[in-house]
């Protein structure tokens, strides 16, 4: 019950000890076709580059940025965590200029600061934020950054590495251009994948660049020749066959089975539940309730209590483990994940009782 990996279905676990077979191997390429078409439905995208990186969030980010940032580019970055500022430092590697809109750590990007700094650089090409702040559990109001940015002629790049499957994302709706995320949050597989897509501004500004990706594994245009190849792929790289099994596995669980919008309200009544148990012990959110993210909740660390004991005892008494806080907030707060197959009533019951016994203690 961390920030992430969340717990793993048995059925995914399965779905990966199946045999592995070549990765063009006419059987997995029919797999490869529906596994892009449920990373579609849980994007809510019909962009055709849609697919799982074969590696992990972080890939997707970098992937993000390497195709479509180019040397001198003024990219305006959201930077309200520690992922924000790794957006930042994407940005300068590819040869870009980074200008900061910077909220407090535990708040939303505000609009209006983004609205600001748009019109004072109007030569900005792209948007970055990070929708769903893994590091303070934060929920940035996605859909009007992305009409801000869509305003002044910019593309978009969303981190949505916590959020998918979890809080609501409309991809095509709200004109995301480029959004990745991360297999092992909620949609409960092991690490390893980050599910990518570019909508078809996203794929025409890429074809335009003037200088070649600065990444040849995470180069979207080689990607493409492996992933949209048709009858005719050409190999790119060998992917993980197994880890794609169980993301499969992971997606028909959630798009046709339980369903997106069902999974979104799975995750808030679970969060509310926890929030108002948190609240009965006399532990505060750190974040304001119109900002908090469902599946990530981060909770202020009371004066006198002992961060690390506490993670400890959890985890060796009961058999639960809480993140700790990053950068700013480190030391000073404790991340609950309710995320994916961890998002359930028997999870908050569960960890309600096991605070109360440990912090009594």
């Amino acid at each position: 019950m961390g920030p992430g990996p969340s717990d793993v279905h048995p059925r995914v676990l399965a779905a990966m000890a199946r045999p592995t077979i070549g990765h063009l191997d006419p059987a997995f390429v029919g797999m490869m076709d529906e596994l892009q078409e449920l990373t579609r439905a849980a994007f809510r995208t019909r962009n055709e580059f849609t697919l799982p990186i074969s590696a992990p969030g972080s890939a997707g980010m970098e992937a993000c940025f390497a195709n479509l940032v180019e040397p001198g580019d003024v990219v305006v970055v959201g930077r309200n965590g520690v992922f924000g500022e790794r957006m930042r430092q994407n940005v300068e590697r590819m040869g870009g200029s980074a200008v900061m809109v910077d909220a407090p750590w535990g708040r939303a990007i505000d609009p209006d600061d983004l609205r600001r700094a748009l019109a004072a650089r109007p030569e900005a090409r792209l948007v970055a934020f990070v929708q769903a702040e893994t590091s303070t559990g934060a929920l940035s109001d996605a859909r009007a950054l992305c009409a801000i940015a869509r305003e002044h002629d910019c593309l978009t790049i969303v981190d949505a590495v916590t959020g998918l499957g979890g809080v609501p994302l409309e991809v095509d709706d709200w004109q995301i251009d480029a959004v990745y995320s991360g297999s092992q949050k909620c949609l409960s597989c092991p690490p390893g994948l980050s599910p990518l897509s570019l909508s078809a501004r996203a794929m025409a500004r890429i074809r335009a660049r003037t200088v070649p990706c600065r990444s040849w594994f995470l180069d979207v245009s080689l990607l493409a020749g492996y992933w949209q190849g048709g009858a005719r792929r050409s190999y790119h790289h060998t992917a993980p066959v197994n880890a794609l099994y169980g993301l499969h596995e992971a997606l028909v669980m959630l798009v046709e089975e339980e369903g997106i919008e069902a999974a979104w309200a799975r995750h808030r009544a679970n969060h509310l539940a926890l929030a108002s148990g948190l609240t009965e012990l006399g532990l505060e959110l750190v974040v304001p309730e119109a900002e908090r993210l469902a599946p990530l909740n981060t909770v202020a660390i009371p004066a006198g209590v002992d961060d690390a004991s506490v993670r400890r005892h959890l985890l060796e008494d009961w058999g639960i483990e809480i993140g700790a806080g990053l950068g700013e907030l480190a030391g000073r707060v404790w991340r609950i994940g309710l995320m994916g197959q961890s998002s359930s009533p028997r999870h908050v019951r569960v960890l309600l009782a096991a605070l109360k016994s440990v912090l009594a203690d």
